[in-house]
């Protein structure tokens, strides 16, 4: 990252402190690798001549990697959006643009990058932002309450091993299944893609919602959840399936608007 990026960022969004997680290494490889399918072939190329080929893939995970550098400490916040419980869906709508003074950044930091791209597509750093931030946002406890920092605080057992509900729904769903990344996103398009279309008519608040709903959905289970992993992951791996190809059409079609 170039800190010329990280001064732009900086001067545009509210910077807070935070340790916190999104979809790990293999959610944001399938998100990423959902996207570069759906690329049309000029877009594929001109984002392949800022990043290399398939470089949005391999490039994914990098703005978690880099949160340890002292440059670039303060941009933990923009990775969520925590948000309390019990919004109506207006509040919720309204956070997209009216943004939160606490819980996040990310729909700050989204709108930033993409906004700075449309004028600057050749920004390696602010493409490898974008691609990061679309799995972020369709992360649901990168929605998740404030007052347990997304889930991080709710305690929770995973086969036995003390875990938190931020974890689950970070890695653990994920892993559940047993694919490779090219594995599950191969598998993703197979069984969704002829609901694309519908998600590509669908708005920016639309979307949002779902998750919020969902995230509201996980909650409300966690107050009942007896420790049964495997009826855990029954009940929310197609949920989680659902959000992470949502997130790739989601960034495919951000891209298609810049490139």
């Amino acid at each position: 990252m170039k800190r010329q990026l990280f001064a732009i960022l900086c001067s545009t969004m509210l910077l807070l402190p935070a340790n916190l997680w999104a979809w790990g290494q293999e959610g944001h490889r399938i998100i990423a690798q959902v996207a570069y399918h759906y690329l049309s072939g000029g877009a594929r190329n001109k984002v392949d001549k800022v990043l290399g080929k398939h470089g949005m893939v391999y490039t994914a995970n990098w703005p978690d990697e880099i949160k340890s550098d002292t440059i670039y400490s303060n941009s933990h916040d923009w990775h969520f959006q925590d948000l309390d419980a019990g919004m109506s869906d207006a509040a919720v709508v309204a956070a997209l643009t009216d943004y939160p003074k606490a819980g996040g950044n990310l729909f700050r930091a989204t709108d930033s990058i993409r906004a700075l791209l449309k004028n600057q597509p050749d920004n390696r750093d602010a493409l490898v932002f974008l691609v990061h931030f679309a799995g972020d946002r369709y992360c649901p406890m990168h929605m998740g309450h404030m007052d347990d920092l997304g889930g991080n605080r709710v305690k929770m057992k995973w086969f036995g091993s003390n875990t938190n509900l931020h974890s689950v729904w970070d890695s653990k769903i994920i892993q559940s299944q047993g694919y490779s990344y090219t594995e599950y996103a191969d598998f993703l398009i197979d069984k969704y893609d002829s609901e694309r279309k519908e998600l590509l008519n669908k708005s920016e608040a639309e979307m949002v919602l779902e998750n919020y709903h969902l995230t509201s959905e996980i909650y409300d289970y966690q107050k009942t959840f007896n420790g049964n992993t495997y009826h855990y992951i029954y009940k929310f791996h197609q949920p989680m399936e659902w959000q992470l190809f949502k997130a790739g059409v989601r960034l495919a079609m951000w891209l298609e608007e810049i490139y």
